[in-house]
């Protein structure tokens, strides 16, 4: 039986796999077309997986294409002739595996050539290639260079500008195409910030998994097991993973492995809320890279803080250094409307718990001495959560710790306040056994928490006060994804950090549904005691 793959490459006779059919048409279009094809993506987005079921496409649809496939991620910190000795060992290896498998005219002179050749620059390179393709008389060769960023330093910029010299040249044909793949862009690979070596480069773009895709991929799995998957979690699987792959077959394998259900039930929300946890609190290596990557620069916190938390947000520009990592990382990208947004709801989660200290400090002050409430005093006797009172006391507990916010370790004082109400939930929900997600409309300003307790929907969205007009759109926008989910009470809370701040409760009609409001003062400064 196929099973869902997060272990690197994906084979179609042992897991799932979303075909990509528009997309393998549209590479092999340009291979055709002779082009050289660049894609730089995050690790884990299938880009492996793509490109080799692309080319067994091509060979299928027409033999006389010859790929060759190569990966430099062995090569990092190789020296120039350490790079070239092993450059003609992949070439040479993998052209005998080809051997095998296909038939090609004058083998033992094509080996021989092979066994005797030797490079030592790019100038030798050029005429391996125009030798090779001599040999291979009517075979288009196209070459495939997986992890191009393992190329060492000292080799990259004239090893492009063979490539180019071979894309230029009426007389050279050899390579017929080139795809190169990796997750650094060739100017992030330029080092010395000269004009590209390359600038003949057709960028490629290989999207995440559309909710069609995602649909596809697990009615696979029902169509051979059994199995269904109600419709909202395939939805929900969707949208908090932004189709990312790894994550989408995560989720596939901890539902139809990891949870023990059996076959005979319909995957629901309660069992995606499950997973969903799990998924939260694991490390697995795609969350490993994520965090990695965020931890790199201190700059970077402010960034994506920024970028979560107002809805004024930051340009997309990649000629921001910052801006450009984080892309390149995977953990940013351009939004509709050209602005930066974290790419999927989980990756917000766990951004916001890596940056959120362990401790506040302030853990004992969540709940009033005086009335000895605990958190299983805001389950009402009906098994809801009684919200009002839940955040009432928050907003209680803001005034009771005053100028000790301030002094909450690790956390910027401009995004306290959303550090402590994520924290305050979270315990919440923890003791109370329900769970917690973010549903993340627009991709930066705003956090809608979604709370499932006793299959019960609770809404929270929090944001940091910008204004009287970016106040009352927001309860617009808390109005139209209510309706989406199907509830007709929302919380909507807002941190003023203004020096003049406005506390507000209230609670109103928007569209139809109730909307629970509060602004919150946050503190400035610790009073002086003179």
């Amino acid at each position: 039986m196929r099973r869902f793959g997060t272990q690197g490459r994906v084979y179609p006779d042992r897991h799932y796999v979303v075909p990509r059919t528009e997309e393998i048409a549209d590479f092999n279009m340009r291979v055709r077309e002779g082009r050289y094809v660049v894609l730089f993506a995050p690790r884990q987005t299938g880009k492996t997986t793509f490109f080799r079921m692309a080319l067994d496409v091509l060979i299928k649809e027409d033999p006389t294409y010859f790929p060759i496939q190569l990966d430099f991620q062995v090569m990092v910190n190789g020296t120039p002739p350490i790079f070239y000795d092993r450059f003609i060992q992949l070439i040479r290896r993998h052209i005998q595996y080809i051997l095998q498998r296909r038939v090609v005219e004058n083998p033992e002179k094509l080996m021989s050539f092979l066994k005797d050749v030797q490079l030592s620059d790019h100038f030798a390179l050029l005429a391996f290639f125009e030798e090779l393709g001599f040999l291979l008389g009517n075979k288009r060769i196209v070459l495939l260079i997986d992890e191009f960023d393992g190329i060492p330093q000292d080799v990259v910029s004239e090893f492009l500008y063979t490539l180019r010299h071979i894309y230029l040249s009426d007389e050279m044909q050899c390579p017929h195409s080139v795809g190169i793949v990796g997750v650094k862009s060739i100017s992030q690979l330029n080092y010395d910030r000269s004009v590209s070596p390359f600038n003949i480069q057709d960028e490629f773009r290989l999207p995440n998994f559309t909710l069609q895709q995602v649909q596809d991929l697990f009615q696979q799995y029902t169509d051979e097991v059994g199995q269904e998957f109600a419709p909202e979690v395939v939805k929900t699987i969707h949208t908090q993973t932004g189709g990312q792959p790894f994550l989408v077959n995560r989720f596939g394998q901890i539902l139809t492995e990891e949870l023990n259900i059996s076959r005979s039930e319909t995957l629901t929300m309660s069992h995606f809320a499950t997973a969903h946890s799990l998924l939260l609190d694991e490390r697995n290596s795609n969350i490993e890279h994520l965090l990695t990557n965020i931890r790199r620069n201190r700059r970077f916190e402010t960034v994506l803080m920024q970028i979560a938390s107002y809805d004024k947000g930051l340009p997309f520009t990649l000629e921001d250094d910052i801006i450009n990592e984080l892309a390149t990382y995977g953990v940013i990208s351009r939004g509709s409307d050209s602005m930066c947004k974290i790419v999927n709801p989980i990756y917000q989660h766990r951004i916001l718990r890596a940056f959120k200290p362990l401790l506040n400090g302030l853990e004992s002050q969540y709940l009033p001495e005086d009335t000895g409430k605990d958190f299983i005093d805001y389950i009402t006797r009906t098994e809801h959560i009684d919200m009002v009172s839940l955040l009432d006391n928050f907003r209680d507990f803001i005034i009771r710790v005053g100028f000790r916010i301030l002094q909450v370790p690790d956390t910027p004082k401009e995004y306290v306040g959303q550090h402590l109400l994520y924290a305050y939930l979270e315990q919440f929900v923890r003791s109370v056994g329900g769970s917690m997600y973010l549903e993340v409309q627009t991709g930066r300003g705003r956090m809608d928490l979604l709370f499932i307790h006793n299959q019960q929907k609770y809404i929270v969205e929090t944001k940091i006060c910008e204004g009287k007009n970016r106040f009352a759109s927001g309860k617009k926008q808390l109005a139209t994804y209510m309706e989406l989910e199907g509830t007709l009470e929302g919380y909507y809370v807002v941190f003023d950090h203004r020096e003049n701040p406005e506390p507000r409760v209230e609670t109103e009609t928007v569209n139809g549904v109730t909307i629970r409001s509060y602004v919150i003062p946050i503190v400035q400064e610790r009073l002086s005691l003179v």
